[in-house]
């Protein structure tokens, strides 16, 4: 039998992946006051093993979201008499002064994955299985194909709603006041474009988010056994909901699990990658960077950060408030597309102004001014490629203005040329009022910008 073990809070650094004693994945954030709880299960695979290996969930927290206690061990299989393996994705939610950890398990019955929930008197618990059985599981008139990954949200009126479901099923129900029973039938959302596992729900400003895990190729992830993360918005916390475009693109691991939280007036997404040394599909660690949000309640997209840029660095996109100039624009084309802040479905989309170069050859450039001076140690490129006379670059260098001349960036990592995604390059920081792109193009071809962004150090 495998016990939780009280154990003493272990401070871990700042950079990205957050902790890196353990692999630890499928994050839920959780903010209590000005402290930010994640909720992770911790992934037991030896190297090699191509399964998931998965006993446990471990508690940090945080301040700042920047430097981090590692709380150990606070829920595990054995929290759950009826269940027997498998302690994967789950989520707190908090309710009348209790704390419910709402759960991914697979019971001894018959049938798969199960959810189940436990109940504890503060975020670290201890936590105890609060129902004896599970809330869902296949026997549940409606059931997901997987039920797995339940999000959990309390309405200002006090309505508690779950969202759950993997297999590209969602279901959704309500829950009863005590957190542990379910009120009416099962519904299946409708409005949940591409929808694959892995849902979060919360609210802004009175309009109900759905970000989730999709694996489509329509501008989320070059392969399908990649995932990036999409949401929706609604008016009703039941739908039917309106996909609005992607939070997260393609991470280093194939699943692609997240939350959204908000600490001291700053939003956060925190979600696992293979960053960590010796991690994997089966080897995950948990990663958290700020998000923004539009004036009109957008999501801005995120570009992950990785070693010690972290959530230490704003993260925010700084190209929207530059001057953008370049060496050549087509004439029907335009180079406000550059920065204007776009949500691109894929390098052919032409919904919104493109930026393109054609008939132009060889090596041109696109170039942001700003007033002062700005501390920059990251970019990303989405590009255009019209299948005709534009299509994707050779090769691409970023350089600086450093008060003389432009000189390349020292530490650039590589400038990728990939379609369909933000390709993210980072750099050592430099502090310049003027940043360019050099784009060179293949034999024969002109090349085109979706989107270019820097991010503020």
């Amino acid at each position: 039998m495998i016990t939780a073990i009280a154990v003493a809070a272990v401070p871990v650094h700042a950079a990205n992946p957050i902790i890196t004693s353990i692999y630890t994945a499928d994050p839920a954030p959780l903010v209590v006051g000005n402290m930010m709880y994640i909720y992770a299960g911790r992934d037991e695979a030896p190297a090699g093993t191509n399964n998931f290996v998965m006993r446990e969930w471990h508690v940090l927290s945080s301040t700042d979201a920047n430097t981090w206690t590692h709380h150990g061990a606070r829920a595990n299989i054995a929290t759950f008499p009826w269940a027997g393996a498998d302690a994967w994705a789950s989520e707190v939610e908090p309710r009348n002064g209790r704390y419910y950890w709402y759960t991914s398990v697979n019971g001894n019955g018959p049938g798969w994955m199960n959810i189940g929930v436990a109940v504890g008197d503060s975020p670290l618990g201890p936590f105890t299985d609060a129902k004896g059985g599970p809330l869902i599981s296949d026997s549940t008139p409606n059931s997901s194909g997987l039920n797995i990954d339940p999000t959990v949200f309390v309405d200002d009126d006090g309505q508690a709603y779950m969202y759950w479901g993997g297999y590209w099923v969602p279901r959704a129900v309500k829950l009863a006041a005590n957190m542990i029973d379910t009120v009416g039938s099962v519904v299946t959302p409708q409005g949940l474009t591409n929808y694959w596992e892995a849902p979060w729900m919360f609210k802004r400003n009175g309009l109900y988010y759905m970000m989730y895990a999709a694996n489509d190729t329509n501008g989320c992830v070059v392969n399908t056994n990649y995932a990036c993360q999409r949401y929706a918005t609604a008016t009703n916390p039941l739908g039917p909901w309106t996909h609005r475009g992607i939070v997260l693109g393609q991470v280093s691991s194939t699943t692609n699990h997240a939350g959204i939280v908000e600490l001291n007036g700053q939003s956060y997404i925190v979600y696992h990658t293979a960053d960590a040394p010796g991690g994997g599909d089966f080897r995950r660690s948990v990663a958290v960077d700020k998000l923004n949000f539009n004036a009109d309640g957008t999501i801005q997209r995120v570009v992950p950060t990785t070693g010690g840029g972290g959530s230490g660095g704003s993260g925010t996109n700084i190209a929207p408030g530059a001057t953008s100039s370049t060496s050549y624009v087509s004439p029907w084309e335009s180079l406000a597309a550059i920065n204007n802040g776009g949500t691109p479905v894929n390098s052919q989309d032409r919904s919104s102004q493109v930026y393109g170069n054609w008939p132009q050859q060889g090596t041109q450039w696109i170039e942001y001014q700003w007033p002062s001076a700005r501390s920059i140690n990251r970019s990303s490129v989405y590009w255009f490629d019209d299948n005709q006379g534009i299509d994707l670059p050779a090769s691409c260098q970023l350089q600086y203005w450093n008060g003389s001349q432009y000189v390349n960036v020292a530490g650039q990592s590589t400038c990728g040329t990939t379609a369909h995604v933000d390709n993210v390059i980072t750099f050592n920081t430099v502090n310049t009022t003027r940043l360019r792109l050099q784009i060179t193009a293949r034999s024969g071809y002109s090349t085109g910008v979706l989107e270019w962004k820097a991010f503020q150090a």
